[in-house]
C-alpha cells in the first residue's frame, strides 16, 4: 500500500515518504536486509504530511536525532506540533486511527528543512540533486521532487495511485483540502520536468508519465463530476459514499481481477475519495 523510496548517499541514505509509524518494523526490516540501519538515515524527503506518508518521521528522528526532514513550509508547523493534524485525522478514522497509523510524534524545529517551489535539495557528498516543485491539490502543502540524473519524479499523491505500473490509475482525493483543478495543474507542473518515470507512494514506479497523466486526468474529471451530480440526490452521505464505491468497483472489474480490485480500493482509499470530493463541492457550490 505504501512505497518508500530509498536514495543512496556516500555517507548514508535518504528516504522519500517513510510512511506511518505503524509500519516502522517493516521499514526497519527492509533496510536491515540491505545492510542499512536507522542510524544510517540522513534525510527524509516528505511530499506531504498525511499520516500514511509522514507519520513515521517523528519516531525516526527521536531514534536518530541527526535526521533532517524536508517538508513544505505549510506542513512544517504540523510536523513540529502534530496535535491539530492528528485531531483532524481522528475525525476521519475514529477509533481505528492508532491501529492504522500509530503515533505521530513531533519533529524538533531544528530537524526541519523547509522547501518551496524552485528550491533544490542536495544529498551530501554524492551530490545527488533534487529539484522541488510546489504541487498542491491533494494537499495544500504537497511538494514533488525530481532527480534529473535518473529522470525520476517522486510525486507522492499528486498523481493518484497505480500499483506496480499496472494498467489502472485511480485518483486519491481524501479530505480535507482536495481541489481537482489544482491537482490537474500540479501534474502539468510535474510534466514540465519531462520525467522518464514517476515514483508513487501508492505504489511504486510508473514508466509513462504522459500516459499516466492522461488517464489520471480523465478519471479524476469523471469522479469529480459524478460526485457533484450525486449530491443532488436526497440521500444520506453514507448511502452516497457506498454507491460511489460500488460504482468505482464496477469500473475496475472491467479490467482487473478481484484481488487487484481490492488492492486498488485499499491503496487508493476510494471511500475517502468520495468524502474529499464531496467536501470540495459542498464548499464550492454551497450545497447543504
Amino acid at each position: 500500500m505504501i512505497a518508500a523510496a530509498l536514495l543512496e548517499m556516500d555517507n548514508g541514505v535518504a528516504i522519500v515518504d517513510p510512511g506511518p509509524s505503524s509500519t516502522i518494523p517493516v521499514l526497519r526490516s527492509a533496510l536491515e536486509s540491505a545492510g542499512i540501519k536507522i542510524a544510517d538515515v540522513r534525510m527524509l524527503l516528505v511530499t506531504h504530511i498525511h499520516l500514511d506518508h509522514a507519520g513515521a518521521c517523528g519516531s525516526l528522528v527521536h531514534e536518530n536525532p541527526g535526521i533532517q526532514v524536508v517538508v513544505h513550509e505549510r506542513g512544517a508547523r504540523h510536523m513540529a506540533d502534530p496535535s491539530r493534524l492528528v485531531a483532524s485525522a481522528r475525525r476521519v478514522f475514529g477509533d481505528g486511527l492508532d491501529k492504522l497509523w500509530g503515533p505521530f510524534l513531533s519533529v524538533p524545529t531544528e530537524n526541519l528543512q523547509i522547501v518551496n517551489e524552485g528550491d533544490q535539495i542536495a544529498l551530501a557528498e554524492r551530490c545527488r540533486r533534487f529539484d522541488v516543485a510546489y504541487t498542491p491539490g491533494h494537499a495544500s502543502h504537497h511538494v514533488s521532487y525530481f532527480e534529473a540524473d535518473t529522470g525520476i519524479a517522486f510525486i507522492g499523491d499528486a498523481g493518484g495511485a497505480r500499483i506496480s505500473d499496472g494498467q489502472v490509475v485511480l485518483p486519491t482525493t481524501p479530505p480535507p483540502d482536495i481541489d481537482p483543478d489544482q491537482i490537474l495543474a500540479s501534474f502539468q507542473r510535474i510534466l514540465r520536468w519531462k520525467p522518464d518515470r514517476l515514483f508513487l507512494t501508492h505504489f511504486g514506479l510508473a514508466t509513462s508519465a504522459e500516459e499516466h497523466a492522461a488517464q489520471h486526468a480523465e478519471r479524476l474529471t469523471t469522479w469529480s463530476g459524478h460526485v457533484r451530480q450525486s449530491l443532488c440526490d436526497a440521500e444520506d452521505d453514507r448511502v452516497l459514499a457506498d454507491c460511489f464505491v460500488n460504482w468505482v468497483r464496477a469500473d475496475l472489474r472491467q479490467s482487473l481481477d478481484e484481488e487487484d480490485v481490492l488492492a486498488y480500493e485499499q491503496g487508493a482509499a476510494t471511500e475517502l475519495s468520495w468524502f474529499g470530493l464531496m467536501r470540495y463541492w459542498r464548499k464550492r457550490d454551497v450545497i447543504v
